[in-house]
């Protein structure tokens, strides 16, 4: 799961610099040569601060005294108001299918996170989970997500349609709480959910930070019978050593990896993603290449014989409701040429 984090961000995911822009050119005078006047300097070093704060305005950047942009009010918003939106019941699910890459049929979900804000409309994870992971925020927003994706699968049961395994992510803080199986044996004996229908997804940095932790974490939460995947690999510091060590029964290759799978060349992507593909086999692991955009990709992988395959030109994430559908049909029917892009990262 990269994101925009503030309003300076909203093109591109990039912090922009005050002094960035038009005026980036205008270097702030710092003397002025014997023959210029007091008054030329002056005015010089008044138009640059004009410029200065004129760029800081349009871009609604407020700069602190070290020189890095604050929180724009947008964030500062979300941030006083995620516990309240936790206990009010302001987040939902999305859910985006992965598929067996020869057949494309269903074999999972993955359960991504939504935000519907009472002002701001629907939220993406990249503007909110980084201001959750600066408190207990990230905690309970994540034990939420594990009860409620428990919850979900009881009602697709409870409407007689087939079930497969929902996937839910787990930030750092969340997988080093000692109380973390318990809950989850809780939420599953509560919705009556055999553990082998939920997954969790971890991330390389997430497991990086306190191997020996998260490794004694992810062994009691495998001793239940869940899954664990390896997210986003690759982009992380993940050796091979520390592949073999944790208890895991997937490797995510990351969307990263995939831009150029698919062109027609060698390239060195391609020859990551062989690799990586060859590496959880041996390890007998499952691999998924995630962030599938068009159909030269999914030929690409095909061809190199990837298990398991998720993205925007197999299936958009949607509402439970929507997935209804996916879940009676078992199977995916994508479209002959182009890709399919959603208008927002629906990550």
């Amino acid at each position: 799961m990269a994101g925009e984090r503030g309003g300076a961000a909203a093109a591109g995911g990039q912090r922009v610099s005050p002094a960035a822009g038009p005026c980036a050119q205008l270097a702030a005078p710092q003397r002025a040569g014997r023959a210029a006047s007091a008054g030329l300097v002056a005015r010089l070093a008044r138009f640059w601060r004009g410029c200065v704060a004129l760029w800081r305005a349009r871009w609604q950047v407020r700069v602190g005294r070290s020189g890095q942009p604050l929180a724009s009010a947008r964030s500062r918003e979300l941030q006083a108001r995620l516990d309240r939106a936790i206990v009010d019941g302001e987040f939902c699910f999305h859910y985006q299918g992965k598929f067996d890459t020869a057949q494309l049929r269903l074999v999972g979900l993955e359960a991504l996170l939504r935000w519907h804000h009472p002002r701001h409309g629907l939220v993406y994870p990249n503007e909110f989970i980084g201001l959750a992971e600066r408190t207990d925020a990230i905690v309970a927003l994540g034990n939420w997500g594990i009860d409620a994706a428990c919850r979900q699968l009881a009602q697709w049961r409870a409407a007689g349609l087939p079930l497969v395994p929902v996937a839910v992510n787990v930030s750092a803080r969340q997988l080093c709480q000692p109380g973390l199986p318990d809950f989850v044996l809780g939420c599953l004996r509560r919705h009556a959910i055999a553990p082998g229908l939920l997954e969790l997804e971890v991330t390389e940095s997430c497991c990086i930070d306190d191997m020996a932790q998260a490794t004694q974490g992810l062994r009691r939460l495998r001793a239940l019978g869940l899954a664990i995947s390896l997210d986003d690999y690759g982009t992380g510091h993940a050796g091979l050593s520390h592949v073999r060590m944790l208890p895991i029964h997937t490797i995510k290759i990351d969307r990263s990896f995939l831009r150029d799978v698919g062109g027609g060349s060698a390239d060195s992507d391609t020859v990551i993603v062989a690799s990586t593909i060859a590496l959880a086999r041996g390890l007998g692991l499952q691999a998924l290449a995630e962030g599938v955009e068009n159909g030269a990709q999914l030929a690409q992988l095909r061809r190199l014989d990837c298990p398991q395959v998720q993205g925007f030109y197999l299936h958009l994430p949607a509402p439970a409701a929507e997935v209804a559908a996916l879940l009676s049909a078992g199977r995916v029917m994508v479209p002959q040429h182009g890709a399919m892009r959603p208008g927002a990262d629906a990550q």
